[in-house]
């Protein structure tokens, strides 16, 4: 079982940045595809970002791009997510994924996930 931690999340006033982490157990992360989505009070999950399993391809939501960039270490098992000019309508709980395939845009589609970390962004 591949264990996924989040960390990184935090209180931040608009217009600032966050880097969020997370960190994978197993030998395996570099075949995984990886995404970061997210889920706000009384929404669905959605999408943010994801990148294949090499780094070489990554997609982004279109809310959050040009602020937000996803990448990952695989000598590290670890992914990140580098969040800037952070916005209210960011806030919620922030989830990273692994998929033994290529990345995806669909939370259904993934392997394993972690248990999330809160952003809150302040006006």
């Amino acid at each position: 079982q591949v264990q996924l931690v989040e960390s990184g999340g935090g209180l931040v006033q608009a217009g600032g940045s966050l880097r969020l982490s997370c960190a994978a157990s197993g030998r395996t992360f570099s075949s995984y595809g990886m995404g970061w989505f997210r889920q706000a009070p009384g929404k669905e999950r959605e999408f943010v970002a994801r990148i294949s399993s090499s780094g070489r391809i990554t997609n982004y939501a279109d809310s959050v791009k040009g602020r937000f960039t996803i990448s990952r270490d695989n000598a590290k098992n670890t992914v990140y997510l580098q969040m800037n000019t952070l916005k209210p309508e960011d806030t919620a709980v922030y989830y990273c994924a692994a998929r033994r395939a290529a990345s995806s845009e669909y939370s259904s589609e993934y392997d394993y996930w972690g248990q999330g970390t809160q952003v809150t962004v302040s006006s």
